[in-house]
C-alpha cells in the first residue's frame, strides 16, 4: 500500500462522535449542517440496520455493516452514481452487496467538485474518493485492535469484516463502528496499491437499474408535491427580438390558470459566470393547476414583439473574463454560410505557428486543400428542461436535472434575495444533459416563479420551447491545407479555422509538434444566436475534419491511413517540433490506442463488400481510436461495426465505461450523418423531431466493441472522448464506400421530414 498524507483530511475529513450509540462518520468539512436522506430500502435488497448513523460526507456505517455510500456528482446518464461510490467501497473493503448509494446534497463545502461536465467526474474527486473509504478502514482497525490488544498492523479488513489471525479476533464493521468514531483521524492514511484493488476495475450493474426499468420516479420531470402548481414561459419568436407587451386577458379565463406575468431573469448590473447564460432575459410566465391547462393558455397570450439593440454582456468563465456581443438583426443560415467562407479566405489571428510555414507553401510540389463545415445542433435531451422549487421568505427548496448545481446557487441566492446558505439545491437523475444543463438558468424562472406564486412550483419545458431557445452547439468551419515535395513528403501543415461565435481550433493538438512548418489560425464571428458547450465542445466538429484530412492526404502520398499517423506520431514524440510542453497530447499513448486499434479491428484483413475508416483524437486527457465498418444495401451505407481503443487510465467499471463509449459512436454517427439546425429570419426551422433528424434504432451500428488500454494512469475523461473521432471514421469509410468525399456534415440530406 501506499503511504498518503491527508492534508486535506487534517482539515477536511471529520468525526461525529456526537450521535446516540456511536457510529463511524466521515465527511470533507468542519460543516455538519447537511444532513443527507435515509435510503430507501427498496431500492437495495438488503437487511436496513435498526438505525443509521448519520454523516455530512462521502459515507455512514449501520449498526448490521451495511454502508451507505454518497455519490457526490450529477448523474446524467454516465453512471458515476455507481462508479464514484465503488471507489469509495474499494478502498474501504467493504462488499458490493452491503453497499447502499445515495445522491449527496450540494454542499461546496463537503465536496470537492459536484458539476457533470468536462468529463471529470470521476478524475476530480478520485484521490478524494480514495481517501474516504481508506481513511474509514483505517479506524476501523484502529478500533479493533484496542479492544482486541492488539497491533493494528497485524488486522485485515477485508469486504467488511476485520480479523486478528493469532487470536481468532474478528468482528463486523459495524460492531466496530461505535468506537471507531472516537479514533483520532490520522495524519496520513495508506491507499492500495493498483494490484489490490478488488471492485474497482470490475463491472457492477447500474445502481438505479432497477428502477429505472420499472419506471419508478427518478427524473426532475417525475417530481410530485403536494399544492404543486406548474409553470411553462414563453419566450420571443425570433433571435433578435424582445418582449414589448402581452395581454392575458384570454388566458387568464381558461380554467386552472393561476396567473399570467413577465419577468426578468438577471438585473442589468449581475455578474455572470458563462453558465448562467440565457438565451432570453425577460419572458412571459403562465401559471396553473395542469400542465395542459398551462400549454393551452400559452397559445392564448396575445404577446408583442420588437427588435432587440445590439447588446454585450460581460461574463467570466473559470475566473477570466469574457466579453460576448450580440448584434442586432434577424440571422439566416444562407448569410452565416457565406460569412464564414469569406473570412476563412482573410487573414485570422495566429494560434501557434512552428518553423516557416508559408516558405514551405511556396516551395511545395504539390498543395493538398480542403474545407469543412457543420452546423448548429440543438442538445435534444429526452428530458426537456423543468425544475422543480418551493421558495417562502426566508428559505429556497429547489430540486431537479442539473449539470452545475453548484454554479447556479449564488444564482438563484441573488435573484431571491436570499443568503447563500438559505438555498438548498437537491439533484435528481437526469434524463439527458449533453452540455445543455450546464446552463441552469430554468432554476433560476422556476426559483423567481415560485417566490412571487408564494407556492410550490414545477417549470415545464416543452420540445419547441427547448429547441427554440437555445443552447446551441455553435456552427463551425476549417480549412486544411497541407505542402508536400516532390517526393510526396510532408513539408508544411496549415489550418485555419472559425465559427459562429467561437473558433473550434485546438492549435496544440495533433499533428502539431509532428511537422516541422505547422500554421494554425483561427477567427471567429458574432452572433445574437445562443451557443455553448455541446458533447466535448470544439473537438465535435474539428476532430471529424483534421481526421478527414489526414486520410485524404495519407491516400495522396500512397499511405495506410494508421501508417501515416503512426509515422506523425513517431516524430512528436522523438524529436518534436517545439518544446515539448507545448504539445498538449502524449505521442505514445496516442500511438497506443492506434496500434490496439488495429490489431483488434483485423485492419489488414480488408473483407469483401466491406469499406473501412479509422479516426484517433485526443481530449479530455483521453486517447480514443475508431474503425468503422459500412457495408451498401443498395444506395443505403449501413454501419456494420465499431471497433474502439481507449486509453483513459484506470477503467472504474468497464460495463460502464463501455456504454461511455457505444453511446458515443452511436450519438456521434447520427450527428455527423442526419443532425442539423438552421435559421430563417432568427428563428429556428426545426423545432421537434419530426424535422430535426436524429439516428434511429435501425441505423445504429450492429455492433460495437470497446477495447481499453491497460493502465495505472489516474482515470481521465470517458464521457466525451469517444464522441468526436468516429465522426472522422464515418467519413473515411463513407468515402471507401462511395467513392466521394464527405466535407460538410450533415453528410446525408436527402432525409424528407417524418411528418408532411
Amino acid at each position: 500500500m501506499t503511504l498518503i498524507k491527508t492534508q486535506i483530511g487534517r482539515r477536511a475529513f471529520i468525526k461525529n462522535t456526537s450521535l446516540a450509540g456511536g457510529g463511524l462518520v466521515l465527511g470533507f468539512s468542519f460543516f455538519n449542517a447537511c444532513k443527507p436522506k435515509v435510503a430507501e430500502a427498496v431500492a437495495m435488497e438488503l437487511e436496513m440496520p435498526e438505525e443509521w448513523y448519520e454523516m455530512n460526507g462521502y459515507l455512514k456505517i449501520g449498526d448490521n455493516g451495511v454502508v451507505t455510500i454518497m455519490s457526490p456528482n450529477p448523474e446524467i446518464g454516465q453512471n458515476v452514481r455507481t462508479s464514484m461510490p465503488m471507489i469509495v467501497a474499494d478502498e474501504l473493503e467493504i462488499d458490493w452487496k452491503n453497499v447502499v448509494v445515495e445522491q449527496a446534497p450540494l454542499n461546496t463545502n463537503l465536496y470537492s467538485w459536484q458539476v457533470a461536465g468536462g468529463s471529470r467526474s470521476i478524475s476530480s474527486s478520485w484521490q478524494n474518493l480514495r481517501m474516504a473509504g481508506a481513511t474509514a478502514r483505517h479506524m476501523l482497525k484502529e478500533a479493533a485492535a484496542q479492544a482486541w490488544q492488539v497491533p493494528a498492523s497485524e488486522i485485515t479488513a477485508i469486504a467488511g469484516v476485520l480479523s486478528h489471525e493469532a487470536s481468532g479476533n474478528s468482528a463486523g464493521y459495524g460492531e466496530m463502528a461505535s468506537a471507531a468514531a472516537q479514533i483520532e483521524v490520522p495524519e496520513e492514511v495508506e491507499l492500495k496499491e493498483r494490484s489490490e484493488f478488488s471492485i474497482i476495475g470490475t463491472s457492477r450493474k447500474n445502481v438505479d437499474g432497477k428502477n429505472i426499468v420499472t419506471g419508478k420516479p427518478l427524473f426532475g420531470i417525475d417530481v410530485q408535491r403536494e399544492g404543486m402548481l406548474i409553470a411553462s414561459l414563453v419566450h420571443p419568436p425570433a433571435f433578435g427580438k424582445r418582449l414589448k407587451s402581452f395581454d392575458a386577458e384570454e388566458a387568464k379565463q381558461i380554467p386552472g390558470i393561476r396567473d399570467v406575468f413577465s419577468i426578468k431573469l438577471y438585473d442589468d448590473d449581475f455578474d455572470k459566470m458563462a453558465f448562467h447564460f440565457t438565451a432570453f432575459n425577460e419572458v412571459v410566465v403562465v401559471v396553473g393547476e395542469t400542465t395542459w391547462q398551462v400549454f393551452q393558455a400559452k397559445k392564448a397570450l396575445n404577446i408583442e414583439w420588437e427588435d432587440a439593440p445590439d447588446t454585450t454582456q460581460n461574463l467570466t468563465l473559470f475566473g477570466n473574463a469574457m466579453e460576448v456581443k450580440h448584434p442586432a438583426g434577424m440571422e439566416n443560415s444562407d448569410s452565416h454560410t457565406a460569412q464564414l467562407k469569406e473570412l476563412i479566405a482573410r487573414n485570422a489571428k495566429v494560434a501557434r505557428r512552428d518553423g516557416n510555414p508559408e516558405q514551405a507553401f511556396r516551395g511545395a510540389d504539390k498543395i493538398i486543400e480542403r474545407s469543412y463545415s457543420c452546423p448548429f445542433l440543438a442538445h435534444n435531451t429526452m428530458e426537456p428542461m423543468n425544475f422543480f422549487a418551493n421558495v417562502t421568505e426566508d428559505h429556497a427548496e429547489l430540486l431537479g436535472p442539473t449539470q452545475t448545481p453548484e454554479w447556479m446557487e449564488p444564482a438563484v441566492a441573488e435573484r431571491l434575495g436570499l443568503p447563500l446558505e438559505k438555498v438548498d439545491i437537491q439533484m435528481t437523475r437526469q434524463g439527458g444533459g449533453f452540455g445543455r444543463r450546464l446552463y441552469g438558468h430554468f432554476m433560476v424562472e422556476v426559483a423567481a416563479i415560485s417566490q412571487r406564486m408564494k407556492a410550490p412550483v414545477k417549470l415545464m419545458y416543452t420540445r419547441e420551447d427547448d429547441m427554440s431557445q437555445g443552447i446551441y452547439r455553435p456552427s463551425y468551419y476549417a480549412t486544411y491545407r497541407a505542402a508536400l515535395d516532390a517526393d510526396n513528403n510532408l513539408i508544411g501543415f496549415h489550418v485555419k479555422a472559425g465559427g459562429i461565435p467561437e473558433s473550434p481550433l485546438f492549435a496544440n493538438r495533433f499533428p502539431a509538434g509532428a511537422i516541422d512548418n505547422y500554421l494554425a489560425e483561427d477567427f471567429t464571428v458574432d452572433t445574437n444566436i445562443t451557443t455553448g458547450a455541446f458533447r466535448a465542445p470544439r473537438s465535435n466538429f474539428i476532430a471529424g475534419a483534421e481526421q478527414s484530412f489526414l486520410d485524404e492526404l495519407a491516400e495522396v502520398m500512397g499511405k495506410d491511413p494508421i501508417d501515416f499517423r503512426l509515422e506523425l506520431l513517431k516524430r512528436a514524440e522523438e524529436n518534436p517540433v517545439g518544446s515539448p510542453e507545448s504539445n498538449d497530447y502524449d505521442a505514445s499513448r496516442y500511438a497506443g490506442v492506434l496500434e490496439l486499434v488495429r490489431e483488434k479491428s483485423n485492419w489488414e484483413q480488408n473483407e469483401a463488400g466491406v469499406s473501412r475508416g479509422v479516426s484517433a483524437y485526443f481530449c479530455h486527457q483521453s486517447y480514443v481510436a475508431q474503425v468503422l465498418d459500412i457495408v451498401m444495401e443498395g444506395d443505403t451505407p449501413v454501419v456494420q461495426k465499431v471497433t474502439a481503443a481507449i486509453d483513459c487510465g484506470i477503467v472504474i467499471n468497464p460495463d460502464a465505461a463501455s456504454n461511455l463509449s457505444e453511446g458515443g459512436a452511436v450519438d456521434g454517427i447520427g450527428h455527423a450523418m442526419y443532425s442539423g439546425l438552421t435559421f430563417k429570419d432568427g428563428t429556428p426551422e426545426q423545432t421537434n423531431f419530426d424535422r430535426y433528424r436524429l439516428i434511429r434504432h435501425s441505423e445504429a451500428p450492429k455492433a460495437i466493441e470497446t477495447h481499453f488500454v491497460k493502465s495505472d494512469v489516474d482515470p481521465t475523461g470517458m464521457g466525451e472522448p469517444p464522441f468526436p473521432p468516429i465522426m472522422g471514421a464515418l467519413a473515411n469509410a463513407l468515402y471507401k464506400a462511395t467513392g466521394r468525399r464527405y466535407y460538410h456534415q450533415p453528410f446525408i440530406m436527402d432525409r424528407p421530414p417524418l411528418i408532411g
